[in-house]
């Protein structure tokens, strides 16, 4: 995915300087030349033809961005039922395994919650590679039981774990599944066009500064929502892990009353 829209703002920015500057340029070639009765004819086919199309094609894109913020939180809420599922078979393991593995999936939950948090590139490559070494270190405590004495038990722990790994990688596989660029690139074709149409379709000769800027911001606005709701880190509407903190909060250990 190219970083071009990993940041909001920065496409807010751009999208906003690019449709206003179209609007003034359709303006500014309508004022060169005086269109005829059937141009103006065909601008007024035209022109809502086309803010018709772009509006379908940003409720479209709207859509798809929710549907992959959906599937971001519904992969949460699956990855903190499986790590807490397994917490609990792993109480059916031999009491020595059994506490190796819940302070195994104890710190892997308290990473998890750190992947969702983390906003800056280098500390998310950083946790990634530390889950990485958890998701080894938890499956080696799992498969050594189940190797030693293969029982149903075992084996329904050792699935378990398995369930918790999957998990993970959904979970990233939705992170990764961003908006095309093409899809962008299109929207943002379309946009300039219309803007441009619209410019052209002034009726005054001169073209004012505040009702010219009211649709490319209008626009720009729509395009920033977009953005922000596909970005999983750099947005301000994000995925919080709620679910993996609940889950964390309901393993700590009780706190132990003071001594008087």
């Amino acid at each position: 995915m190219n970083g071009i829209t990993r940041s909001p703002f920065f496409v807010f920015a751009v999208s906003l300087l690019l449709l206003w500057a179209s609007a003034w340029a359709g303006a500014l070639l309508r004022k060169r030349r005086d269109a005829d009765e059937d141009v103006q004819k065909d601008l007024e086919i035209v022109v809502p033809a086309a803010l018709t199309l772009l509006g379908l094609i940003i409720g479209f894109t709207f859509s798809m961005a929710i549907s992959r913020y959906d599937q971001r939180k519904i992969y949460e809420e699956e990855e903190a039922n499986a790590i807490g599922t397994e917490y609990l078979r792993a109480g059916l393991l031999p009491a020595e395994d059994a506490t190796r593995v819940r302070a195994l999936l104890v710190a892997y939950l308290n990473q998890r919650i750190a992947f969702y948090e983390a906003g800056d590139p280098d500390a998310v490559r950083t946790i990634n590679e530390g889950t990485s070494r958890q998701q080894n270190e938890l499956w080696s405590a799992v498969e050594k039981v189940a190797l030693q004495n293969p029982t149903p038990v075992n084996a329904l722990t050792l699935s378990g774990m398995n369930d918790v790994l999957n998990s993970q990688g959904y979970t990233q596989a939705a992170w990764w599944n961003r908006i095309p660029l093409a899809a962008w690139l299109l929207m943002l074709a379309i946009a300039i066009c219309s803007n441009f149409l619209v410019g052209y379709d002034t009726i005054r000769r001169r073209m004012r500064l505040g009702p010219s800027f009211v649709l490319p911001f209008i626009l720009s606005i729509a395009f920033f929502l977009i953005a922000d709701i596909d970005s999983p880190r750099k947005g301000v509407i994000r995925v919080s892990p709620q679910n993996l903190l609940s889950l964390a909060s309901s393993l700590a250990p009780p706190a132990q009353p003071s001594a008087r």
